[in-house]
């Protein structure tokens, strides 16, 4: 069995798979401070929830976009699992080139999503993860990395602009109504749904004139589920996408 691990800045997403079938999958609060023990402790009670246990696991490769997270990953594995944890970064094979002017810049989370993305469409495409912040990984038909945008994310501009606008209100996040607010909760709701879904749908089509190439676009991420039926350009959405993509490049590492 394989554990893969999406270490998030907002939430840590992890799941087992059994030859190709994810078995289960779990999230929960990313703690930039959290040991090595207590992401052991973690894990260990979420798996023993469905019946598997910390020798299941014969396998295991973990992305982090928060640095002091990836190495109490690692030494997690070590001393509960028993074999050394592979981590996303320079020094381990994904099949993908990258066209970056540093490829060590890129954030793991990317060039997973990327992998997974190229793997799943078979040809160019773009992949949009709805995380703390918007990414978009742009793929070249040869599958080579060429690049993307980064903007805030739906809830880190949400939590801006009621912190900074001193009358406007905490709301929900749910699908507007109508795109006219007819109230403050329902204009500030249009605004950030229908605005990052033009968002999406105005950067797709710059990034797809620039490649020259007719591409597919999937999404993935937590407020996927809410902005991409408001969109033109996203024809698909998994949000199981960078698990997916561990799981290949773990593959491809063995």
């Amino acid at each position: 069995m394989l554990l893969v691990v999406d270490v998030g800045n907002t939430q840590t997403h992890f799941g087992t798979f059994q030859d190709d079938a994810l078995v289960e999958h779990w999230r929960f609060a990313s703690v930039r401070t959290s040991t090595a023990d207590e992401l052991g402790a973690a894990l260990r009670n979420l798996l023993e929830l469905r019946g598997v246990g910390l020798a299941d696991l014969d396998g295991s490769i973990v992305s982090s976009t928060v640095p002091s997270l990836e190495p109490e990953w690692v030494e997690m594995g070590r001393r509960y699992l028993g074999h050394e944890m592979l981590a996303v970064g320079p020094n381990i094979k994904t099949g993908m080139p990258i066209r970056m002017d540093n490829p060590r810049e890129l954030g793991a989370d990317r060039l997973v999503n990327a992998v997974a993305a190229y793997e799943q469409l078979g040809g160019p495409c773009i992949s949009v993860d709805f995380g703390t912040a918007v990414t978009y990984d742009v793929v070249s038909p040869r599958g080579e990395y060429l690049g993307g945008v980064i903007t805030p994310g739906v809830e880190v501009s949400l939590d801006a602009l009621t912190e900074r606008g001193a009358k406007l209100p905490k709301i929900d996040l749910i699908a507007p109504r109508n795109p006219i607010g007819k109230s403050t909760v329902e204009a500030i709701r249009s605004g950030i749904v229908f605005g990052y879904a033009a968002q999406a749908d105005g950067l797709v089509r710059r990034l797809q004139e620039e490649l020259g190439d007719e591409c597919e676009v999937i999404a993935t991420g937590g407020l996927a589920r809410l902005i991409v039926p408001h969109t033109e350009t996203i024809e698909h959405t998994d949000n199981l996408l960078t698990l997916k993509g561990l799981k290949l490049i773990h593959e491809r590492n063995r």
